[in-house]
């Protein structure tokens, strides 16, 4: 039975929503286990060490006031070495109610002691100094820093040992969780192992034949029409592919069809043209007789229309060899520059009626390039002409080449109209022209840009253009050197 890709979504979803679900309650469940009682450790011990930081504090703000006292014997000081004992008794008393341990009471006994002897001794120095008697002042120095020195050496150690006992709190935290973690640990691995095994089948059973059809859609965009597409996939999946190969197959005939209509008119209609073309111009030439004037002017048009019947079906002919790489190239090193010259010099009549100013900027060094010079002719006219007919009168057309990174860019711009920026992809499909509104709009066959673009292509270069409406556009095509 092949389940539907609806349904296989919703197993995959389900089963690892599932797994998740029971994970994340185990591992609830004990992390809340472990926070009640780190919470508690924690509370406790940073109480303690958070208050014997402010009698440390205290401490070296009271001898800070003392020394100043005794120097500058400002009654101000010593009020402020009074208030400091209070701020001492009561962050002491703190400390009492906190300790727990006997190693903590002990020290506290010996800070009080040493508290205690360092408040006498500095009244003993007040007393003396207030009564002008003479003291040892040395020795009582001495004396209040090797109290002072025990009161703060008591401070750390307590800290010390909250923080020790802090650690051996966790350390039994950490035994007690051995068990818990090795659990989690087989948990999540059944549990990952599980849910990537059934994701990866379930997803695997989708991405494989949508993969399948994303290749064979480009290949269809490549104009391959091979309705051999076959999936072992969910139902949908595999009416799509069904749908896709009935697809490929219209194309196909289609295809062939317009193959064979292109080049079966293009055969039909070269011969009968060419004979046109011959018999025109044996009347024009008078052959059978003498002609009017009026009569040569008519004869005239016929065989201007006649030669773009046959450049038409030329082209026809040229593009269908390019599509279907038939079309042989003669590829030979060639400078770009005589190139130029010879279009420049077949435009001139064009350029003169359209009194247009068409010019060149090309550097001496330019690499010589290995080229048809026959279809890179064609490609230039191409190009050229078009600019040229789209130029209004009074107008410029500039074709300028550089050498670029092992290759030569070649662009031609113009002053004309410009391009819509939605058609600057579409105008090099055949048959495809830019929507160009105004007294330049001109009809053509639309294959002149879709060949230059093959010939280009085939030589391993890219052409493209760059338009904005109503400021000219530019034509860039880049050919390897």
């Amino acid at each position: 039975m092949r389940f539907t890709l609806l349904s296989r979504l919703v197993i995959s979803y389900l089963s690892i929503f599932i797994l998740v679900i029971a994970l994340s309650v185990y591992a609830i469940v004990k992390i809340g286990q472990f926070n009640e009682v780190i919470q508690s450790v924690l509370m406790a011990n940073s109480r303690i060490i958070d208050t014997a930081g402010k009698l440390t504090d205290t401490v070296l703000s009271m001898i800070r006031y003392e020394r100043k006292f005794l120097i500058t014997k400002d009654e101000a000081l010593h009020l402020q070495f009074l208030s400091l004992k209070d701020d001492f008794d009561r962050y002491f008393s703190q400390l009492q109610t906190m300790a727990d341990s006997a190693s903590a009471r002990n020290l506290l006994d010996n800070m009080k002691t040493a508290h205690q002897d360092y408040q006498r001794l500095f009244t003993e120095e007040v007393s003396s100094l207030k009564a002008g008697r003479r003291y040892p002042q040395s020795w009582y120095k001495e004396e209040k820093d090797r109290v002072s020195n025990t009161i703060l050496e008591q401070l750390d150690r307590l800290r010390a040992d909250s923080q020790h006992n802090t650690y051996e709190e966790i350390q039994k935290l950490y035994e007690a969780g051995t068990e818990a973690r090795r659990m989690a640990i087989v948990v999540t691995a059944a549990f990952l192992v599980l849910g990537i095994g059934v994701s990866l089948l379930i997803n695997d059973s989708i991405t494989q034949p949508l993969s399948v059809l994303k290749k064979k859609t480009g290949e269809i965009a490549k104009g391959i029409f091979k309705g051999d597409l076959t999936l072992s996939s969910p139902p949908e999946i595999g009416e799509l592919a069904h749908a896709v190969n009935l697809m490929c197959n219209k194309l196909n005939e289609l295809d062939q069809m317009k193959s064979d209509f292109f080049s079966s008119m293009s055969h039909e209609l070269r011969t009968p043209l060419a004979t046109l073309k011959m018999g025109l111009g044996l009347l024009k030439d008078g052959i059978e007789g003498p002609i009017t004037e009026k009569q040569r002017q008519l004869l005239t048009t016929l065989e201007r229309e006649t030669n773009r019947l046959i450049g038409l079906v030329t082209s026809l002919l040229d593009l269908a060899k390019m599509e279907a790489g038939m079309m042989t190239y003669h590829l030979e090193p060639r400078p770009l520059d005589p190139l130029l010259n010879q279009v420049f010099k077949e435009m001139e009549p064009l350029v003169q009626a359209k009194r247009v100013l068409l010019s060149k900027q090309v550097p001496k060094e330019l690499p010589t390039l290995k080229i048809d010079p026959e279809r890179i002719l064609q490609t230039l006219r191409n190009l050229i002409g078009n600019a040229v007919k789209f130029t209004p009168e009074g107008g410029q057309v500039t074709v300028s080449a550089r050498p670029v990174e092992e290759a030569v860019e070649v662009s031609v711009s113009d002053t004309g109209p410009g391009i819509p920026k939605e058609n600057l992809t579409s105008i090099f499909e055949k048959f495809r022209q830019a929507s160009v509104k105004g007294p330049l709009h001109m009809k053509g066959t639309g294959l002149g840009l879709a060949i230059a673009k093959q010939i280009i292509t085939s030589h391993g270069g890219k052409i493209w253009a760059e338009s904005e409406p109503g400021c000219g556009s530019t034509f860039i095509f880049v050919l390897p050197a």
